[in-house]
């Protein structure tokens, strides 16, 4: 059971910074369109996406929080 949590933790903790990756590109994208082209448009979607990825972040680190305290409880 230990070894099935550590590696939860493992990819969750992966899955958490590949969602702050992700978004920290749409941010990148989102700054550079609007300085570029001052179009609001596609600012939008990288807005949205980076809202979803920043959800994503929070919900993979509540998880992954949730996991390490069941590792605790079953190793005491």
């Amino acid at each position: 059971m230990q070894t099935i949590l550590v590696i939860a933790i493992i990819i969750l903790a992966l899955l958490v910074v590949v969602s702050l990756i992700r978004g920290i590109v749409a941010f990148l994208r989102s700054t550079k369109i609007d300085l570029e082209t001052g179009e609001a448009e596609n600012v939008t979607e990288m807005q949205l996406m980076q809202n979803k990825m920043m959800f994503n972040r929070i919900k993979y680190q509540a998880i992954a929080i949730v996991a390490v305290a069941l590792l605790l409880a079953i190793s005491q």
